[in-house]
């Protein structure tokens, strides 16, 4: 049975939501700013909060609720110490997050939706299509649990997992909010990276907020042909208007934008294609990903060999656009969204099953 939370969802709220809610239950405001960063150590219930009196508690037990994520599943990468969790929702839906350890510190890469509706056919995150959008509060706990579960400060994240940020934005944007605040994590907006597959809508929403974050656009495609075929968002919004809409982006915040570019054999990788990414993404302050794509049962998709994945790198360097092959982390663990929570349902489905 699914559980609809009807109290506050208080982990959403931000120091002068809390505020206003402490004046709400006659308290002294600094309360707001205790319970502000206990909400952002990621504790799962106001009982650890002890330096905010019994009665307060008690009073935010009644009326508010503390959104939590349970780790599910936990698999570790023997390589390269990569983890990826799947985690449980208060309703069941299942999400995962990876933790990633750079030379620079820990990065966290978050879902920001259960499911997704864009339909990107090499992305395992979207075969059940969307079922709903994740709450700041939500997003927040996949941060804090990884945190407070291996230990450490993280000190950068990526909304990259499951999901589109700019199709859940308000939530998105909320979660921004909280957490760079100085009074929680802290997480600096420029350690902050935001992926979309070419919402040119939420694009245009996003520069009015002129965020120091960076925009990472799943291109993945030179032209409209192989886009409308691969990525059904293009039919909506095709890369004219995409780009058009990162060029004004980019006025408005002056951010380099990077864009995610997955190589698949005999789809994306030609030499011509190189040349025709470079025409395109020409007088964009940018940078471009080059991902080796992800096998997924569901479709027939190869990732080129290691020579076709660095000929395509070295012509568009050479054709003046900066380029990097992304490091494939936690290649043990299939640590790319949606892999391990199609397998995880099915454990579940089957085990039920029997």
């Amino acid at each position: 049975m699914i559980i609809i939370p009807t109290k506050l969802d208080i982990r959403s709220f931000d120091l002068e939501a809390i505020t206003k809610l402490m004046v709400d239950f006659n308290q002294p405001k600094f309360r707001a700013q205790q319970l502000f960063k206990w909400l952002q150590s990621g504790v799962d219930s106001f009982d650890e909060m002890t330096n905010i009196p019994a009665a307060l508690r008690q009073q935010l037990n009644d009326t508010c609720y503390i959104a939590t994520v349970k780790a599910l599943r936990k698999y570790v990468s023997q390589i390269d110490g990569t983890v990826k969790y799947v985690y449980e929702l208060y309703d069941g839906e299942l999400i995962e997050s990876v933790l990633m350890k750079y030379e620079h510190g820990y990065t966290v890469c978050i879902s920001t939706q259960v499911g997704c509706r864009m339909g990107c056919k090499f992305c395992a995150s979207g075969l059940y299509g969307l079922t709903r959008n994740l709450t700041a509060s939500e997003m927040l706990a996949q941060i804090t649990y990884a945190a407070r579960d291996n230990n450490i400060r993280i000190s950068n994240v990526v909304m990259m997992g499951m999901g589109e940020p700019l199709d859940n934005f308000d939530n998105s944007i909320q979660f921004l909010k909280l957490v760079s605040d100085e009074n929680g994590l802290n997480i600096g907006l420029r350690h902050i990276s935001l992926s979309t597959s070419g919402v040119v809508s939420g694009i245009k929403k996003l520069s009015a907020y002129n965020l120091p974050i960076t925009l990472s656009i799943s291109l993945h495609a030179p032209n409209d042909e192989i886009r409308n075929r691969t990525m059904p968002v293009n039919k909506k919004w095709n890369i004219d208007a995409l780009l058009s809409a990162c060029r004004e982006y980019q006025k408005v915040t002056t951010r380099r934008i990077s864009f995610e570019y997955a190589l698949i054999e005999g789809v994306n990788d030609s030499d011509a294609n190189a040349r025709e990414l470079a025409a395109r993404l020409k007088g964009i302050m940018c940078h471009v990903n080059l991902i080796p794509a992800n096998p997924v049962k569901e479709n027939t998709f190869k990732k080129p060999d290691r020579k076709s994945i660095i000929a395509f790198q070295k012509k568009l360097e050479s054709l003046g656009i900066n380029a990097t092959i992304r490091r494939t982390l936690g290649a043990d663990i299939d640590a790319s969204c949606g892999q391990l929570k199609k397998k995880t349902k099915e454990e579940i489905d089957n085990a039920n099953i029997c």
